[in-house]
């Protein structure tokens, strides 16, 4: 069985930033990929980024493109979600994913992970 468990939301004012923590414990075997999702009030669960098991590739939604970044040093550390130049419309519960490595990258993009966190709260306040 494998944990995960988010950390770092909170309340942050518009134009400012926010680092999200996941990490992914227990028997994580070889590595496994890590993808955040989001789903804010009245909408429905949303893809906002992925990264690999070994660090070196990334997917982005359109949305966070160039303003959020996900990132980790290896297949064992915790990712991070940095997020930059916080909206309004950011404002959503976040929630951490893993997928084992057997998965493919563009699989996590939709959703298809084998163990959620139960998320963090970012607020954008204007």
């Amino acid at each position: 069985q494998v944990q995960v468990v988010e950390s770092g939301g909170g309340l942050v004012q518009a134009g400012n930033s926010l680092r999200l923590s996941c990490v992914a414990s227990g028997r994580t075997g070889s590595g496994y990929h890590i993808g955040w999702f989001r789903q804010p009030p009245g909408k429905e669960r949303e893809f906002v980024a992925t990264i690999n098991w070994s660090g070196d590739s990334t997917y982005y939604a359109d949305s966070v493109k160039r303003r959020f970044t996900i990132s980790r040093d290896n297949a064992k550390n915790p990712a991070y979600l940095k997020m930059n130049s916080l909206k309004s419309d950011d404002t959503s519960g976040y929630d951490c994913a893993a997928a084992g490595a057997m998965r493919t990258l563009e699989a996590t993009r939709v959703g298809l992970m084998d163990y959620w966190g139960k998320g963090t709260l970012v607020t954008v306040s204007s």
